[in-house]
């Protein structure tokens, strides 16, 4: 297929890009290089790549790229609670409005899978499973906009949304904000973290499973379309407490705290089923304990010290 990704030198397009390209698909990155990344580096020499530098938000530049396409896959955004805050009007003309505009300028034909996030289900009942059906509580303005893209994107012809579960693993552009990278990062060059709402439970899925979840999505397309898939790890619906004495078996010098002080502004707590998904024949392959391994090379090669003498 033709494949347009925005935002695909990102954490996630990192990962997906090559992949998609390994299967003998055509993909066209468009990203503004925010970050200053060179993840797509070692794709270059792939006469099946193709990159735009540009911004997914104007019309004049991502309507002729669509009409070149198979499918778009729109993964620009800005993405956790903290980012978002930052510019709000950035976050919605990006997250929510970009999609927007990619489900009008699509034609009925066009295929569009698009990821967002299970912190749309914001708190849950507890001992009770998030399912596909559960009602939408987003409180960040990030969820809030994901979940409006999400409607976007459901309302049309062919099209396919991933509920991703907390994303964990190793990118070319790798991120140490997310929940797991954060804290086997601490484990490892800090040897202790500080816990808040350490009770609060969550799903997590390795980033290679999300990029697998496209590629199936792509491979049974006709019978998955027009649904919303929680993407997820079955075994690990975890509290942070929980998660950290996992990490714990592999760092055992990895000292865990809780304190009364701190606050999720997302406040994911909620645990998630992933049936859906299973049914269609889709199993992860990376679970926890794997993933935290790979995160343990990575962060022995990855040290955040730019302001640092040592």
């Amino acid at each position: 297929m033709k494949i347009l990704i925005t935002g695909g030198a990102g954490y996630l397009g990192s990962v997906l890009t090559p992949t998609l390209l390994a299967q003998g698909h055509e993909v066209t990155v468009l990203d503004n290089f925010y970050f200053n990344q060179n993840s797509l580096m070692d794709v270059c020499g792939n006469e099946k790549f193709s990159v735009v530098r540009g911004d997914c938000r104007e019309e004049s530049v991502v309507k002729p790229l669509i009409a070149k396409h198979d499918l778009i896959i729109p993964l620009a955004a800005l993405v956790g609670v903290p980012l978002c805050n930052t510019d709000s009007l950035a976050t919605t003309s990006t997250n929510q409005h970009a999609v927007e505009m990619i489900c009008r300028l699509a034609g009925k034909q066009q295929w569009v899978i698009m990821p967002v996030t299970n912190s749309g289900y914001g708190v849950g009942e507890k001992g009770k499973f998030c399912t596909e059906e559960t009602p939408l509580r987003p409180i960040s303005t990030y969820g809030v906009t994901k979940v409006k893209a999400e409607e976007a994107v459901l309302s049309r012809e062919n099209s396919i949304s991933f509920r991703l579960a907390t994303v964990f693993g190793c990118s070319p552009r790798m991120r140490l904000d997310l929940l797991v990278n954060d804290f086997v990062y601490r484990a490892l060059h800090d040897r202790a973290v500080l816990i808040f709402e350490g009770h609060f439970k969550r799903n997590y899925i390795h980033i290679r499973d999300v990029a697998r979840a496209f590629t199936h999505g792509i491979a049974n397309f006709e019978s998955m379309k027009g649904k919303p898939y929680n993407v997820g790890l079955d075994d690990a619906n975890l509290s942070k407490l929980e998660l950290c004495a996992v990490i714990q078996k592999h760092l055992p010098k990895f000292v865990y705290v809780e304190a009364p002080i701190g606050e999720d502004p997302d406040k994911r707590d909620y645990i998630v089923s992933n049936a859906r998904i299973a049914g269609t024949g889709f199993k992860p392959e990376w679970g926890l304990d794997r993933g935290i391994v790979e995160l343990i090379k990575g962060f022995t090669i990855l040290r955040n010290t730019i302001y640092s003498n040592v």
